[in-house]
């Protein structure tokens, strides 16, 4: 394991458990007391966790990971979604993209779509993905301005909103913290939510793209109604009444 991955499990195991033990790190990840205590204050350092005597807890900011420390978590089921979402995209259309790891997995499998390479336009507000590609000629980049999140690399704010609020995508692939039949679609961030809502409201059909793990899991702010999205795209792990459920709300649920 490299160093980098390291302090990837180590953010990852701190956000799942609560806390992080020196020792026990050190004897899970078999490296050194030492090596662990340097880990710990780099991150500390980068202001991703607090530490502790004889460790680290979360600060207020670890539920919100840079995209950059987060792990692949459900690696193979976004592959899955991403493959199945691009499947649904057709030479000459529109589609926007939020931030998320998943939205990134449909961004990176686009390429690999030849009947696209004919010409497809990517709206989104999250830079990493402009990024990505625009070294694709066959790709169309249309990025709004706005402030930088460099949680999520997302841009937000009036900006944002102003220019995405003039454009009418064909699709929104639309990635999401949470996905609750109540609470409806969630995101951690209130300005995220705010901008992903305008990105719902313009395109002619939103399909969110979420792994089986956020089903059920309600964030802090809402980005809109489960009734508000046309589909949800998620994996065949997927809670049997989670999707009963959804579906009798009149949501089309595919599973890949």
């Amino acid at each position: 394991m490299t160093r980098a991955e390291r302090l990837t499990a180590l953010l990852e195991l701190l956000v799942n458990a609560g806390k992080l033990d020196v020792e026990e790190a050190a004897t899970r990840f078999a490296v050194s007391a030492a090596t662990i205590r340097r880990d710990l204050d780099y991150l500390a350092d980068q202001q991703l966790l607090s530490r502790t005597h004889g460790g680290a807890v979360p600060n207020t900011t670890s539920y919100d990971l840079p995209l950059r420390y987060k792990s692949s978590n459900h690696g193979e089921a976004k592959s899955r979604i991403a493959a199945r979402a691009v499947a649904m995209l057709w030479p000459g259309c529109t589609v926007s993209l939020n931030g998320g790891t998943t939205t990134v997995e449909v961004a990176r499998a686009i390429p690999g779509a030849e009947p696209l390479h004919n010409g497809i336009t990517v709206v989104t507000n999250a830079i990493n993905i402009a990024t990505e590609l625009t070294v694709r000629p066959f790709i169309k980049i249309v990025v709004c301005g706005g402030v930088a999140r460099p949680q999520s690399y997302e841009l937000v704010g009036a900006m944002a909103s102003e220019t995405l609020s003039q454009l009418t995508p064909d699709i929104c692939f639309l990635g999401a913290t949470g996905l609750d039949p109540v609470a409806g679609i969630t995101t951690h961030d209130e300005a995220e939510a705010a901008i992903n809502r305008v990105m719902v409201q313009q395109a002619k059909r939103t399909v969110v793209v979420a792994d089986s793990s956020k089903l059920g899991t309600v964030g802090f702010s809402r980005i809109c109604h489960v009734h508000e999205v046309a589909a949800v795209l998620t994996d065949s792990a997927a809670d049997p009444a989670t999707v009963e459920t959804l579906q009798g709300s009149g949501v089309e649920v595919i599973l890949a």
